[in-house]
């Protein structure tokens, strides 16, 4: 019992929904804090081989079809699971 209320001191509640057109999180108490396009915009060196993110959410579906050939925006989820991961 004690360790349950000193867990809740230092901890949320809240849910992911990894959606395949919008991802969501909500905190108890706080509803949702986050709701974005799941996009990712990844970025490639030269060699295609160093991958870094150069874009998530809003900023990455504004790029969908108008990235420069180092950069790759993907929407990783279909049907309900991360199917590109690059």
């Amino acid at each position: 019992m004690l360790f349950k209320k000193i867990r809740g001191l230092f901890s949320n509640d809240l849910s992911i929904d990894l959606g395949t057109a919008n991802t969501l999180i909500y905190v108890k108490g706080q509803g949702i804090v986050l709701d974005e396009p799941s996009v990712v915009a990844i970025r490639q060196d030269r060699m295609g081989a160093l991958k870094s993110i150069a874009a998530v959410g809003k900023e990455a579906k504004q790029m969908l079809g108008r990235t420069p050939k180092s950069i790759v925006a993907i929407r990783p989820m279909k049907d309900g699971v991360i199917a590109d991961f690059l």
